[in-house]
């Protein structure tokens, strides 16, 4: 990790709440910003900002996710994912995010994520799905 990476650092990314981010469950007119698809949203908004802030082969990974989805977006309206760098704790890092839409706060939580070496990490992987290999009949 660089020494850029500090508590304080903020950041936002805008997109458009499509199709595929909504629930369809309750036909079109009831098309809303689906939760799942607003972690992975802030999710991926968290790792891209943090590579700017890690060393070549390191990459991040989520190890918490603590949301409050608290007002309905529908399809089409723009969000605004606003993070900040609450904490830095050796290889951990928490973030506080806010997601806005056109009209409200819309969610709002902390997301921890952790800084790997990715060859290590895809060592680890391999060797655990060798694990898991041998265990089938």
């Amino acid at each position: 990790m660089k020494t850029t990476l500090i508590p304080g650092l903020s950041f936002t990314r805008s997109l458009v709440v499509d199709e595929p981010r909504c629930i369809a469950f309750m036909g079109r007119e009831g098309m809303v910003y689906a939760t799942p698809w607003m972690v992975s949203d802030m999710e991926y908004a968290c790792r891209d900002f943090l590579l700017a802030h890690l060393d070549p082969g390191e990459d991040s990974v989520g190890a918490h996710v603590s949301i409050d989805h608290l007002a309905a977006t529908p399809f089409g309206m723009q969000v605004t994912i606003a993070v900040r760098i609450a904490k830095v704790e050796g290889r951990r890092v928490t973030f506080e995010f806010s997601v806005r839409d056109e009209v409200e706060e819309c969610g709002r939580g902390t997301h921890v994520r952790v800084v790997v070496d990715g060859a290590r990490t895809r060592e680890r992987l391999a060797a655990k799905r060798a694990k898991a290999a041998n265990r089938k009949p």
